[in-house]
C-alpha cells in the first residue's frame, strides 16, 4: 500500500512537470515578434525613422566632403530621440569639425595647398577668403582643371553666373569629364535654369559634342 501511494505521487509530479513545460512552451509561442530595426536601431517610432534618414543623408554629405552641410544635418540627428543615433552622429560631428578647421600651422605656398585651403573655406561659407586662396592656386597652376572647377562652384554659390560659366568652361576644356561631374553637382543648382549652362553641359543635344 505504501509503495502504491508513492507511485501515484511520483506520477502526479511527472504530470505536473509536463503541464508546466507545456505551459512554458505556450508562453514562449505567445511572445511578440521583435520590433523592426535597421543597423541595430529600432524603427517603431516615426521620429526615429526620420532621425535615421537624416543620419544617412549626413553620412553621404560627409563622404562627399560637404562638411558644412553634413554638420548641420548631424546636429539635427543629435537632437533626435534615439540615443544610439545621437552617439553615432557625435562621432561624425567631431570629424566634420576637424576637417573644417583651416590649418594655421604654416601658410599655404603651393597651388595644391592654396586649393585645399580654398575648398575648406568654401565649406565654411567664408567666400572672400576662399576666393583669395583659389585665385592664388590658379595663378600658380593655370592649367589645373579642378582649380577652375572649384572657382566655378564658388562663383555659383555667390551668385556670379557669368564668372561661373567662364570658369566651368575652362575646367571642361582642360578635362572634359568635368562636364559630367557638374551635371550632378548641387553646387551648380543656381545655373540649372540657364540655357547657356544647359548647352555647356549637354552639347550632344545640339550636335556640338566633342
Amino acid at each position: 500500500m505504501h509503495f502504491m501511494a508513492k507511485a501515484r505521487k511520483s506520477s502526479s509530479r511527472a504530470t505536473g512537470r509536463r503541464t508546466s513545460a507545456s505551459n512554458s512552451r505556450k508562453k514562449k509561442n505567445l511572445a511578440p515578434p521583435p520590433p523592426p530595426s535597421r543597423g541595430g536601431v529600432e524603427l517603431v517610432d516615426p521620429l526615429v525613422q526620420a532621425q535615421l534618414k537624416t543620419y544617412e543623408e549626413a553620412v553621404v554629405l560627409l563622404q562627399q566632403q560637404k562638411f558644412s552641410r553634413a554638420k548641420q544635418e548631424l546636429e539635427r540627428v543629435v537632437a533626435g530621440p534615439s540615443r544610439e543615433l545621437a552617439d553615432r552622429a557625435r562621432v561624425h560631428l567631431r570629424i566634420c569639425e576637424q576637417r573644417m578647421k583651416p590649418s594655421t600651422e604654416q601658410s599655404a605656398r603651393t597651388a595644391e595647398e592654396h586649393y585645399q585651403r580654398g575648398v575648406t573655406l568654401m565649406n565654411l561659407a567664408r567666400w572672400d577668403e576662399a576666393r583669395e586662396h583659389l585665385d592664388k592656386a590658379r595663378k600658380l597652376a593655370p592649367k589645373t582643371d579642378y582649380i577652375f572647377y572649384a572657382l566655378a562652384a564658388l562663383d555659383c554659390l555667390t551668385g556670379e553666373a557669368k564668372a561661373a560659366m567662364a570658369n566651368l568652361k575652362i575646367a571642361i576644356d582642360l578635362r572634359p569629364e568635368n562636364r559630367y561631374h557638374a551635371r550632378n553637382d548641387e553646387d551648380f543648382a543656381f545655373l540649372q535654369e540657364d540655357p547657356q549652362f544647359t548647352e555647356l553641359l549637354y552639347p550632344e543635344k545640339d550636335g556640338t559634342a566633342g
